[in-house]
């Protein structure tokens, strides 16, 4: 709908009015922690977590295992997760792996998940990735396990350790973007504070709370080789995934827009992350592909926990504890969902509002808390003209109704010169029309303000452009409640 590479405005997206009913954005707030100078609350998190993983050596960056674990879990994933998981921002950290290295180099619009295929053929050469399992564990070997477990019980045991595996390659990751791009000093020479926190949002924090999750899961396999339950510590760190990873997803179409136009019109900055993804530590990733990471970790961590509910016994506390976990993940996942799109409906509010030309008509503020779009469109309006001979005629204008207002303007080219408003629903009716006797369109109907801008009632023949047209205007018109939304 929008087209980042021309919207992109940082200070004016930013610099909205804080919204009624609570809603705040959490990018702002988080940015106005941070003063010049200052350490950045991120940083102050992640030295505060001295831990070191006993398994982060032996797996790759979670880009790698990413793409190795849908590979391996194809066949037995279903349609709709497959939809879920391979979105364009999910492909951005993987389609480099998946087309040819000379395809990669040459500019290519973006993979959508119909394009996809896992063809070993369109790998460029790189190392296999191998991962750990829980049977190769010294310790299982020793344990002589493996002779007197069931293998359903052993692909529990591995279906647990795959999380705890997992979370080392994903934190392998964060540590490249925390350390390699955050931390760097020439990068944060090319860009604003503000633009520099756009890019990078909580990422340290997210990195924390990744290293205490891995610790607990870590210290959990150390007290018994045979893994007693993973659903618990999940559990116990969902808070702090919701207050992390919430503001984190909210703030990735801010970031994306803002790394397209920093690679379009910022030389310096273009040249510094190409610098930086040429050093071996990136091992030929993007900046991108690690700034995605939270999302993919957060949309995988669902399956992983979904894997491990099936092959344990449903009545056990284990399982139950599994349940309330995916149900908890699952909650931040919508959470998430319900945010980007508000997000979504405040920056069609900001951008619509720098179109509006009110004139000799009383301003309205459109950016409202609460306030969302909910139908717009061209109509014509019935005009009659002279006082003994009455001559008809038809003039194009233009509706937007939002769930607490409406708003009539013509439009020319691409602003809108507004004619009238009214409070929706309070003071907008709507009225069929017996067009045949009036000899009007059969698409018409009658639009009653009984106040307006002008205070006083205002009555008006509308004729839209099909009948369709009509129907979704006479519906939306006679809405009660304006289309409540959940915040």
């Amino acid at each position: 709908m929008w087209d980042s590479g021309k919207m992109y405005s940082p200070v004016p997206k930013l610099s909205v009015p804080p919204l009624e009913g609570g809603m705040n954005f959490p990018l702002l707030s988080d940015c106005c922690e941070s003063t010049e100078g200052a350490a950045d609350p991120g940083e102050e998190a992640v030295q505060s977590v001295p831990f070191q993983s006993k398994y982060i050596h032996i797996f790759p960056l979670y880009q790698d295992y990413c793409l190795q674990a849908v590979k391996d879990d194809l066949h037995r994933l279903n349609k709709d997760f497959l939809s879920e998981l391979l979105r364009p921002q999910c492909l951005s950290g993987l389609h480099c792996r998946l087309i040819s290295p000379s395809q990669s180099e040459a500019a290519s619009p973006p993979l959508q998940p119909a394009e996809v295929t896992l063809s070993p053929r369109q790998t460029p050469p790189h190392p296999k990735v191998t991962c750990a399992m829980w049977r190769d564990l010294e310790e299982v070997k020793a344990s002589d396990l493996l002779s007197s477990l069931s293998t359903r019980e052993i692909r529990l045991q591995e279906s647990m350790f795959e999380l705890i595996g997992s979370e080392a390659s994903y934190l392998k990751s964060l540590g490249v973007v925390v350390n390699h791009f955050y931390a760097s000093e020439v990068l944060k020479k090319t860009v604003s504070q503000l633009e520099h926190h756009i890019l990078f949002s909580n990422i340290g924090r997210v990195m924390a709370a990744s290293e205490n999750f891995l610790m607990d899961l870590e210290i959990r396999l150390g007290e018994s080789v045979l893994i007693s339950q993973v659903g618990d510590i999940v559990l116990q760190h969902c808070p702090a995934f919701w207050s992390l990873y919430v503001p984190y997803v909210t703030n990735m179409m801010y970031q994306e827009t803002l790394i397209s136009q920093l690679q379009q019109q910022n030389k310096e900055f273009l040249f510094a992350v190409k610098k930086l993804e040429s050093d071996a530590v990136c091992q030929r990733q993007s900046l991108k592909s690690f700034l995605v990471l939270p999302f993919q970790r957060i949309t995988r961590l669902k399956l992983l926990l979904e894997t491990i509910i099936k092959l344990t016994d449903q009545d056990s506390e284990p399982a139950s504890n599994l349940r309330r976990a995916t149900e908890a993940i699952n909650e931040i996942l919508t959470h998430c969902d319900k945010r980007i799109q508000k997000m979504k409906q405040i920056e069609e509010l900001v951008c619509l509002e720098l179109l509006l030309d009110y004139e000799n008509i009383k301003s309205v503020p459109l950016v409202v808390g609460g306030r969302f779009l909910m139908h717009q469109g061209p109509v014509r309006q019935l005009i009659v003209e002279g006082t003994n001979d009455f001559r008809t005629s038809f003039i194009n204008i233009y509706l937007h109704l939002f769930n607490d207002l409406l708003i009539i303007s013509s439009k020319k080219e691409q602003r809108f010169r507004v004619l009238d408003h009214a409070e929706f629903p309070t003071h907008v009716q709507v009225q069929d029309l017996k067009t045949e006797v009036l000899a009007l369109p059969p698409e018409s109907f009658l639009l009653h303000l009984s106040r307006s801008q002008t205070r006083q009632p205002t009555a008006m023949i509308l004729a839209p452009h099909t009948k369709s047209d009509q129907e979704v205007w006479m519906k939306v018109l006679s809405s009660k409640r304006g289309g409540d939304q959940d915040c």
